[in-house]
């Protein structure tokens, strides 16, 4: 069998490829990712609506290892915002939300040695996270200043244009 030429990707096959990795990162359906799409307009406006999401929240905080982790204890009811019991993936969080794990949470496995992890996380400059107490703030508005994603998100706004 012998190689081939391997053929370079059309403009369209990029575009979708861009789309299926960033619609992938964040866990969404088709349908809700166009939704950002058409809400947020440009590069900027879309990442940070992207970014406000609680399971993208709560995977910036550090309460769990991956967004799809994230989002199934959002589901699951073990986190709060504003002291009140937030179970949808896709609420947006605001400046000055306040954002921890449910108290009867604390005692499941998947928080154990959360606060030993904790020790050597950074979030986001957006969030204020108490380590100690494992609850964190949203002190302003998501920043993306990933050069990388911000580039890749200017495809997809064309990809859906078309």
């Amino acid at each position: 069998m012998t190689k081939g030429r391997q053929r370079q990707k059309s403009e369209y096959g990029r575009q979708l490829e861009e789309k299926q990795g960033l619609k992938e990162t964040y866990g969404l359906r088709e349908q809700q990712f166009r939704r950002y799409f058409r809400e947020g307009g440009n590069p900027d406006l879309i990442m940070k609506l992207l970014e406000q999401r609680l399971d993208n929240v709560t995977f910036r905080c550090g309460f769990a290892s991956t967004r799809k982790f994230a989002r199934q204890l959002v589901s699951h009811g073990h986190i709060q915002v504003n002291q009140k019991n937030v179970d949808l993936p896709s609420h947006r969080v605001k400046v000055g939300d306040s954002i921890r794990i449910h108290p009867g949470s604390l005692k499941i496995v998947a928080f154990q040695d959360l606060t030993l992890t904790l020790k050597k996380y950074e979030p986001p400059t957006w969030i204020e996270l108490d380590k100690t107490a494992l609850q964190a703030k949203i002190v302003k508005n998501p920043i993306v200043d990933d050069p990388i994603i911000m580039a890749s998100v200017k495809p997809i706004i064309e990809f859906y244009r078309r």
